[in-house]
């Protein structure tokens, strides 16, 4: 395990270096591979962002006007709590990361050296104190970078894993220029005609369980064909089961080649974490998922199953 200073020692020490996001890209796997990226080119560094996935479009403020390709001296995963995150474009590197920089308590240690910090709201919050230890003053670039990873890691810092240290870290990104409102209306404010469609769809599929306590949404392929929404389109549709009021434990389940994978949300006294820990995943106390390959009505059963056991065992 690394300290803050001793990665921007290393990264210090590196020239060329190959920065890796997670598929199905987020705004914190960006926004801090990018502010790394930009850091790099400030000192005078050769860097490359990589994504196995395309970049959402509403994301496309964060990228360079061009971005050359790198014989790559160093490898650095950013927000990658486990090395087959990185998908298949990019499981080449899967054994190959030099520093991993991630926030996720469930990381698998899987980098020659990890700083991680599970007490960080994002990954972002760990990065721009990197970015200064490496003696880069943020521009507005890099301000945006920043303040992306924060704003989408917290709900736009609504979550439970928001501290005064991530607010004033947002507030710092202000000061220095990040546009926080055009950021937000992007991330929150605006959704696709086909996104809307989604939603009804989803809300459709809506199931409670425990009278109410727990709530659970399917995203299904053909969902996906009927409404014509992409996969960057269907961000932040997890949360809408916890939203509802009386809801303790929200599951949203999103149809993948093979079964289904499971993103859950609980309210406090609940660990999502444990819920996927029983079928191989992991994540944060209040925001966790799993994979479990199973048709949709067996899958269903099971993780509410486990959500049931942890809402009687918490009390709830």
């Amino acid at each position: 395990m690394m300290t803050v200073p001793q990665a921007c020692a290393y990264l210090k020490e590196q020239e060329n270096i190959l920065i890796l996001c997670h598929q199905s890209p987020d705004g914190d796997t960006l926004g801090s591979g990018f502010g790394l990226y930009y850091a790099l080119l400030a000192m005078g560094k050769q860097a490359q962002v990589v994504c196995s996935d395309p970049i959402p479009p509403q994301f496309s403020y964060l990228l360079p006007e061009a971005m050359p390709q790198i014989d790559p001296q160093c490898v650095v995963a950013v927000d990658v709590a486990d090395p087959q995150l990185l998908g298949d474009a990019l499981s080449c590197w899967a054994d190959r990361v030099d520093l991993c920089i991630d926030h996720h308590p469930s990381n698998r240690r899987y980098a020659a050296r990890t700083l991680l910090r599970p007490d960080a709201a994002a990954t972002a919050e760990m990065m721009i104190e990197i970015i200064r230890g490496l003696a880069v003053d943020p521009d507005q670039r890099i301000a945006n970078c920043i303040y992306t990873g924060l704003c989408t890691d917290t709900g736009c810092f609504q979550y439970s894993n928001v501290t005064s240290h991530t607010l004033r870290t947002a507030a710092d990104m202000v000061d220095l220029g990040a546009q926080a409102y055009r950021i937000n209306r992007k991330m929150f404010g605006t959704k696709s005609k086909a996104r809307i469609a989604m939603e009804r769809e989803v809300l459709d599929s809506l199931v409670y369980a425990m009278e109410g306590r727990i709530a659970v949404i399917a995203v299904t392929g053909e969902m996906l064909e009927r409404t014509g929404a992409i996969e960057s389109e269907l961000d932040g549709l997890s949360s809408i089961p916890r939203e509802i009021e009386g809801v303790k434990v929200g599951i949203t389940l999103r149809e993948k080649p093979g079964g289904f994978k499971i993103s859950v949300r609980t309210v406090e006294k609940i660990n999502a974490a444990a819920i996927c820990a029983l079928f191989g995943g992991g994540g944060h106390a209040r925001a966790a998922g799993c994979f479990i390959g199973e048709p949709l009505e067996q899958c269903r059963k099971k993780i509410i199953g486990a959500a049931k056991a942890a809402c009687e065992e918490a009390g709830l």
